[in-house]
């Protein structure tokens, strides 16, 4: 088996071969006067099972553009070279949130970026927490699996409310698309040992950027809630349901997210006072400028074992990349 991670990647690689017991195979990256950039393995591939991590979210100096051409690059110098399975692993694709039309002539980007991946040559994609899970699945022609990371955001709430001693929560979806989201977090709470938490829902309607919507559905009253979304990129959607639940008497506001997609600003809107706590996984982002900023209001969710585990079923069994894991 081999196992890389790109640059940009490292430091989850690096997670992942901890706590997967094993190693981090060396590549090399170079960038060239004109802009361009070469990526290849260190170690032989030929006749390995290969797995090869890196996002394709914007961060740092490098945009969503540039992480996925480095990806794609790097998939087909491992196929060239011989690889006998391929499978990569991309916590957060590229694209992802434009996968229906909602204006004349529109493009389909999560299905483009698909067409783009499998013209690589990998076997497999595994993606974590995937902004529309039906259009995830049917853009791809080769196995996509999609890793959820609720059973951990589950233990995180158990654990907030075993140091609290409060078992009245409920789970607050920020937008009428994450309804479906909640739902399997409520359910994942109560196979966690925790009681039947509530729902409550905050109309949003977006139009060129500008949000609108008063209606909230559920009750908060006193209650701790957690307002749990797939990704925070801007913290505006986050910040507006976070007050709309204190102008309710929300006892406690808790923020979930599994990608950290934030700028400096985002994470600064985060530091609202009437936050409690905040909550993000290390699939992406800046998990660690949300920890520097909010100190022990923050608390990372590591998805180095789940991706470890996956790592872990694809090398024994063949058929795993269809096997549904987390």
């Amino acid at each position: 088996m081999r196992f890389f991670a790109l640059n940009s990647s490292r430091p989850l690689g690096e997670a992942i071969a901890r706590v997967g017991g094993f190693p981090l195979d060396p590549i090399e990256e170079r960038d060239f006067t004109g802009g361009e950039h070469k990526t290849r393995p260190l170690v032989p591939v030929r006749g390995h099972d290969v797995f090869v991590l890196s996002g394709t979210h914007a961060e740092g100096p490098l945009s969503a553009n540039d992480r996925l051409l480095r990806l794609m690059f790097f998939l087909a110098t491992c196929r060239d070279h011989g690889a006998a399975r391929i499978t990569a692993l991309v916590p957060s694709l590229a694209y992802a949130r434009k996968d229906r039309r909602t204006q004349p002539h529109d493009p389909l980007g999560s299905r483009y970026v698909a067409q783009a991946l499998e013209a690589m040559g990998p076997d497999a994609v595994v993606t974590i927490d995937s902004h529309n899970l039906q259009a995830f699945e049917n853009a791809f022609r080769i196995p996509a699996l999609n890793l959820h990371i609720r059973d951990l955001v589950a233990a995180a709430i158990r654990s907030r409310c075993e140091a609290q001693d409060r078992q009245d929560i409920v789970i607050v979806s920020p937008d009428a698309g994450g309804i479906k989201r909640a739902q399997l977090l409520r359910e994942a709470c109560v196979e966690a040992g925790l009681p039947e938490a509530g729902l409550a829902i905050v109309e949003k309607r977006r139009v060129q950027d500008v949000v609108s919507g008063t209606l909230f559905a559920g009750e908060v009253r006193d209650r701790a809630v957690w307002i749990l979304d797939d990704m925070i990129v801007g913290g505006g959607t986050m910040l507006r349901a976070a007050h709309a639940c204190a102008e309710r008497g929300a006892a406690e506001i808790n923020l979930v997210a599994t990608h950290a997609m934030m700028d400096k600003t985002a994470i600064q809107r985060l530091a609202d006072p009437l936050i409690t706590r905040v909550y993000l996984s290390d699939a992406s982002g800046m998990p660690g400028a949300a920890a520097a900023l909010l100190g022990s209001r923050f608390e990372l969710i590591s998805v180095a074992g789940l991706l470890a585990e996956t790592i872990e079923r694809f090398h024994r069994d063949p058929e795993a990349p269809r096997t549904p894991i987390g």
